[in-house]
């Protein structure tokens, strides 16, 4: 028989609390088989009761290689202050050599906005329960855009580190640290909101799949 199983999988990344009345939570789902699928992914921040930052991405996912994936779709954020963005996609995401998980992302504006995103995490096993796991994330962007806090070049680098205890492998709480700074014309645009161009935060939160 010559056809695939279809599947279902949710995965929350990041559930978790931060320093100074901030939250956070990253996820996913997806429904296919081993080669095509279809993907949603989000991205949530408040800090002190506000949203900070909120993205849904909807995916096609094709295996194109052993581990790596090729994803074409859309990138809608929700703005608060400002007017929201639509972007196009175009992923790669896979298991890289080590076992790094990589995650990278081009998108394109629908004012000709351009933007690029890396993401790289990896999984230290110090037992089968006490796993450590550090994470880095960076955007670029082709364009400034006061009015969204962004700046053209290297913008940002959000880096993280997490350790979990598994209770089961579906359920796994965690405390860590949390990294981010800007830089550049992203870093003028925060200090003269009154915001810090870096900043350190302690995190308490859950990992979790079903």
């Amino acid at each position: 028989m010559d056809h695939e199983v279809l599947l279902t999988k949710v995965t929350i990344d990041q559930l978790e609390a931060r320093e100074h009345d901030g939250s956070a939570l990253e996820g996913s789902l997806w429904f296919g088989g081993d080669f095509n699928k279809l993907w949603l992914k989000t991205e949530v921040e408040r800090e002190d009761g506000t949203t900070e930052k909120s993205e849904l991405q909807a995916l096609y996912s094709r295996a194109i290689a052993p581990y790596w994936d090729l994803q074409l779709g859309v990138r809608h954020d929700f703005e608060l202050e400002t007017d929201s963005r639509n972007w196009g996609v175009v992923a790669l995401n896979g298991l890289a050599p080590y076992f790094f998980e990589v995650d990278t992302s081009l998108f394109i504006g629908e004012d000709g906005e351009s933007a690029f995103r890396v993401e790289a995490e990896y999984e230290l096993l110090f037992t089968q329960q006490w796993i450590l796991s550090p994470e880095i994330e960076v955007n670029i962007f082709g364009q400034n855009s006061p009015e969204h806090h962004t700046g053209s070049g290297l913008s940002d680098i959000e880096a993280g580190l997490r350790l979990r205890y598994e209770f089961t492998p579906q359920f796994a709480p965690y405390i860590g640290v949390n990294y981010e700074k800007k830089f550049g014309n992203s870093a003028d645009f925060a200090r003269q909101d009154g915001e810090s161009a870096s900043e350190t935060l302690w995190v308490i939160g859950l990992h979790a799949w079903f």
